[in-house]
């Protein structure tokens, strides 16, 4: 039966690389790679001469029904992008909900991700978080993109270009307050990797100066707004549930913060019992 294996690659270190990617690479009769180029490089550095095709955002949906019909031919194919695990904000979505709509075995083969790489480094809490993705480009959705996103309590990665990293962190730093946690990571694994902590406005003074230069690419971890909360509200509910019952205090401290009653509500919970 024929297989599409979903293949990591590395997001920077060629020592990442697995035994069994080099393996598979190698062995299937083709490679679906958004970057014929890049992945050819790869390739070459490996000694392997595996046939290409390049499959990306602008020939998806025309060329995946073609790569179907190969597969169910017999052939085997791995799907690989210019770097990390494929379709996390890159292409492939396509080919694999058509290969499993015609039967077709799909078999993830898992290695780097720059979104678990820096979850891993960041210091901020990893039971829940949201990838998402890009931030927009343009002023007014970048604006609105991280104000939508300064209520959730999840912790949040998301991934920036290197012309509009100020930009994002000073709207980031609007939206979400100067007290939101955050880890930003240039160039992992790459040899000018850097890893900076900290609150959003000492961040933006790093990239600011150009003690981060803004060369590479940016993998940002934000705390969610429970971590703010924490940090800037706690002295405000202590204070009144002394002597109020946590509801009351959550709707006085909701007055004198931009944190909404029922996360201040839930804390006060926290910190009334703890007490």
């Amino acid at each position: 039966m024929s297989t599409l294996f979903v293949l990591a690659t590395p997001i920077g270190n060629l020592e990442d690389l697995s035994v069994r990617v080099s393996r598979i690479l190698s062995e299937v009769d083709q490679v679906a790679a958004e970057d014929t180029r890049r992945t050819g490089r790869l390739l070459k550095q490996l000694s392997i001469t595996t046939p290409m095709v390049s499959l990306h955002d602008h020939n998806e949906k025309q060329l995946a029904e073609e790569l179907v019909h190969e597969l169910l031919q017999g052939k085997d194919m791995a799907l690989v992008s210019d770097a990390g695990t494929p379709l996390i904000s890159d292409p492939g979505y396509e080919l694999v909900r058509l290969c499993h709509e015609a039967g077709i075995v799909v078999v993830p083969v898992p290695g780097p991700s720059s979104v678990t790489a820096a979850l891993s480094v960041s210091g901020i809490a990893t039971d829940r978080f949201a990838f998402e993705g890009f931030v927009p480009a343009k002023p007014k959705a970048r604006a609105a993109f991280f104000r939508e996103l300064s209520t959730e309590s999840r912790t949040l990665v998301m991934f920036e270009t290197p012309h509009r990293i100020e930009a994002s962190l000073k709207a980031m730093a609007q939206e979400m307050g100067d007290q939101r946690r955050m880890t930003l990571c240039r160039e992992l694994t790459k040899t000018y990797e850097q890893i900076v902590t900290g609150v959003i406005p000492e961040v933006l003074k790093k990239v600011v100066s150009g003690e981060v230069p803004a060369k590479g690419e940016f993998v940002l971890v934000v705390s969610g707004s429970d971590d703010v909360v924490v940090t800037e509200a706690d002295s405000i509910l202590q204070a009144l549930l002394t002597e109020l019952p946590p509801s009351k205090a959550a709707s006085i401290a909701a007055t004198l913060t931009e944190h909404s009653k029922s996360i201040l509500y839930e804390r006060a919970l926290v910190l009334k019992e703890s007490s």
